[in-house]
């Protein structure tokens, strides 16, 4: 008997467009995970409290957390009032922060992407840097310069390689890349500060910022400030990373659904 496709989480965020309001995502994530993990996507809309997560979590095998060009609201992490003109989001803040601390108390798989390592630091007790292009040696990252060439730039020159991070030594990052560094994209203006409590440094920039994180024991939580989801079989990293999360929601599925509920 064939396995069934796993299905995958997708939260959404909030946004109003024309006057309306719409839950939506940037259509690169649900085609990586059907064309680079082998899985189905399911998007979640962002209604906070009004979410089961139970429920939710019991019929998917894994959740991916996207980018945004919102951030995560900083009473979160009791971190300084954001400055005027900050994006948030905070029907996704309500739905994600506590959606990744079920996902992950039932050890299911989580690939959390630019946004979504924000999302999952902070949910999981860390804190995250407002500005870091203010950082010493912030200019490494593209949202540290100017702003209005970047978004001159077309999307391949958007999302192509920016800066070099240094892997982990015998990290999940360098036995998947095979190597000590790697070049990544950059379309970030925020990351993480503290890392929460249990989460590995897997990868870092130049300037010392935390570009990828994983929980050690779990089956796959992993995190990645950079954006693999652009063009992913094009890169043999990011290739390699939404196979391995694929394999975790697979073994997931193999599992069976009784095998998703919160050990007592």
């Amino acid at each position: 008997m064939s396995l069934r496709t796993p299905l995958v989480a997708i939260p959404t965020c909030y946004r109003e467009h024309n006057e309306r309001l719409m839950y939506t995502t940037v259509v690169r994530y649900p085609h990586a995970v059907v064309d680079a993990a082998g899985c189905m996507p399911i998007l979640v809309p962002s209604i906070g409290d009004k979410l089961c997560c139970d429920t939710l979590l019991d019929s998917v095998d894994g959740v991916l957390l996207t980018g945004s060009p919102s951030n995560v609201e900083p009473f979160h992490y009791k971190g300084s009032p954001s400055r005027e003109g900050t994006l948030h989001d905070p029907d996704r803040d309500a739905t994600t922060l506590p959606l990744i601390r079920e996902a992950v108390a039932r050890d299911l798989p989580v690939l959390a992407i630019c946004r979504g390592i924000q999302e999952l630091n902070v949910a999981l007790g860390g804190t995250l840097h407002q500005r870091i292009g203010e950082r010493p040696g912030g200019e490494v990252h593209r949202r540290g310069r100017d702003i209005k060439r970047i978004m001159e730039m077309t999307m391949d020159e958007r999302y192509g390689p920016c800066h070099p991070v240094e892997l982990a030594p015998d990290g999940f990052f360098a036995r998947l890349a095979g190597t000590a560094e790697i070049m990544v994209n950059s379309l970030h203006g925020q990351g993480i500060d503290q890392p929460a409590p249990g989460l590995k440094v897997e990868a870092v920039a130049p300037d010392g910022l935390i570009e990828a994180v994983s929980l050690p024991g779990a089956r796959f939580v992993v995190g990645v400030q950079w954006h693999p989801e652009y063009k992913p079989l094009d890169n043999p990293v990011s290739r390699a990373l939404f196979a391995a999360f694929g394999d975790a929601c697979r073994a997931v599925a193999a599992a069976g659904r009784g095998q998703k509920r919160r050990a007592a």
